[in-house]
């Protein structure tokens, strides 16, 4: 006689075959679902940890990184402005350039360096590409307040070129991790063949 045990959902089934090929169910026994069920909310738990300690730190650093380069467009901008006698636009211009050197070593060496590497010139190529947009972003609010708005004051200019700033910001930070340092793939672990135990 040949005892089997079979796991199906949430029960065991142990039976026995007769010499007539009849099975006969000898007995079930519940297998309780609260530790898989457990486990599956800590791993989810510690994924979501996980997951938003790497944004935390990215946004920490990231910041740090814009406060550098902010400050490098914000002191180089009124310097060829107000001192050096280079027009608005101009002048934002060139420190903006200067900025983003700042901000590339900053954020492919440190913010984002535990992402996906594609090439220094893919990488490259992108960020300044997209910093072109974010500089549009400063000059549409530069534009506006001195041309349309018709303001030329020192305090005007500045928080216009804070505003634009902030704008181009948010759409850097967006289009980094969107496009030049994506994340990393999940890696997807491999599902197990079920089990089947015969005891003799």
């Amino acid at each position: 006689m040949v005892l089997s045990a079979r796991h199906s959902g949430l029960n065991t089934v142990i039976g026995a075959r007769s010499d007539y090929g009849v099975i006969i169910a000898v007995g079930v026994r519940l297998v309780s679902a609260e530790r898989p069920l457990t486990l599956g909310c800590v791993s989810l738990v510690s994924s979501l940890y996980a997951r938003f300690r790497l944004l935390a730190s990215e946004l920490g650093k990231f910041g740090v990184v814009g406060l550098l380069a902010f400050v490098v467009t914000d002191a180089g901008t009124n310097l060829l402005h107000f001192r050096a006698g280079q027009g608005p636009l101009t002048a934002n211009v060139i420190a903006t350039v200067v900025a983003m050197a700042v901000s590339y070593a900053g954020n492919r060496y440190w913010t984002f360096r535990d992402r996906q590497r594609s090439g220094v010139r893919r990488e490259g190529i992108l960020f300044f590409l997209l910093n072109a947009v974010g500089l549009a972003i400063q000059l549409a609010c530069l534009g506006f307040a001195t041309y349309l708005l018709g303001l030329h004051g020192k305090l005007s200019y500045n928080v216009a070129l804070v505003a634009g700033i902030l704008l181009a910001t948010l759409f850097r930070y967006w289009s980094y991790r969107t496009w030049v340092w994506r994340a990393q793939p999940p890696t997807v672990p491999v599902a197990g063949r079920p089990r089947e135990t015969a005891l003799l």
